[in-house]
């Protein structure tokens, strides 16, 4: 073969693979990589409305008081668990601040689907709702009984038989307990296989049955009679949070409070300014971490927030970057919320606890 010949099918032969590594690297980058994305979503003025309604709305006869400015409960958008995201998409994405490119098993573990999303998502909204109305009311010198109450009963269990949920546990073993937790201490000072007596209040009236103890799979010296326990709370007044549709989690709920409190006690809250915030809540009105923090500073900024309220164990995250000309105010409790509203109300300059 000619010297020109050779050249010309080695000159042919790096051509085609040069093509074909384009196409590789282009069929690469097209491929579908696991991983979702979070986006900052729509913020909603908790002393607002929602869907054409209140977002929250109170009883006949119940004395509120009137507020201006905005307590906004803030979102982010993530990925569906079906969404097909690109190593292209993937990487654009990384680079977008406003962005957050995470294991999709993180956010959606067990190859969890997006009907089981929305409905889990669903279940920590209404659960965040009677955790923040609980704290807020407390907080505004409500009182708020909460007595322990059957969840759910396991198929088959011991208890299958006779309890049922909705049930108000009253007593075991003829000892009253005034918790979940008061009630799951009793019946563990019963020895497995033993019988426990369990008192339950059904529709207005009282009933005792007797439960033979199961020793748990995990542990056989603990006793089970096959219930998941929560708490029925007693309000003393009517409140109804009308937030639903696509919103979903448990990361509203500070809001949620402080929007009641406000509502419920005199004075405001903002100052007349537009205040965002986030942050999970319980009962006793401890704050707790939530995820997707930047975003939801971005949504704010974006909204026209100029402080953000921010879970104290969210702060390191929340100050790794541009705070978006926030003022960033740290919380662990509802009470230090409400405090640190109230001083920055009276003074714009009043030194609250911040993210620093």
């Amino acid at each position: 073969m000619s010297e020109p010949a050779r050249l010309s099918r080695r000159y042919s032969t790096m051509v085609v693979a040069t093509i074909s590594l384009v196409v590789l690297t282009c069929v690469a980058y097209l491929i579908p990589v696991p991983y979702v994305t979070m986006r900052p979503g729509p913020a909603f003025n908790t002393l607002g409305t929602f869907d054409g309604k209140p977002v929250l709305s109170f009883g006949a006869g119940v004395k509120t008081y009137p507020t201006t400015g905005a307590l906004d409960f803030t979102t982010v958008s993530v990925s569906p668990p079906d969404a097909k995201l690109s190593l292209a998409d993937a990487v654009r994405a990384y680079f977008d601040r406003d962005v957050a490119v995470v294991p999709r098993s993180l956010r959606y573990p067990d190859d969890e689907s997006a009907k089981q999303s929305n409905a889990e998502a669903a279940a920590q909204l209404d659960s965040s709702k009677d955790a923040s109305t609980v704290a807020a009311l407390r907080a505004a010198g409500y009182t708020v009984t909460a007595r322990p109450q059957v969840d759910s009963v396991v198929k088959d269990g011991p208890a299958a038989p006779v309890l049922k949920a909705g049930d108000i546990i009253t007593s075991v073993n003829g000892t009253e307990v005034a918790s979940a937790r008061d009630a799951v201490t009793a019946i563990a000072k019963v020895k497995p296989g033993d019988p426990v007596e369990i008192g339950v209040e059904r529709d207005g009236k009282d009933q005792s049955f007797d439960i033979v103890t199961r020793p748990d799979e995990a542990d056989p010296a603990v006793p089970r009679i096959g219930i998941a326990l929560g708490t029925k709370y007693t309000y003393p007044i009517e409140i109804t949070n009308n937030v639903g549709g696509n919103v979903g989690g448990p990361s509203a709920g500070s809001m949620f409070a402080l929007a009641i409190y406000d509502q419920l006690t005199p004075g405001q809250l903002t100052g007349g300014k537009k205040i965002a915030g986030t942050g999970e809540i319980t009962a006793d009105g401890v704050v707790g971490a939530i995820g997707g923090v930047r975003q939801k500073m971005r949504g704010a900024a974006n909204a026209g927030a100029s402080i953000f309220l921010v879970p104290a164990a969210n702060c390191a995250e929340a100050t790794d970057g541009d705070d978006d000309g926030l003022t960033l105010v740290k919380i662990t409790k509802l009470d230090d919320a409400i405090s640190s509203l109230e001083a920055l109300a009276k003074n714009p300059d009043a030194k609250v606890p911040a993210c620093s």
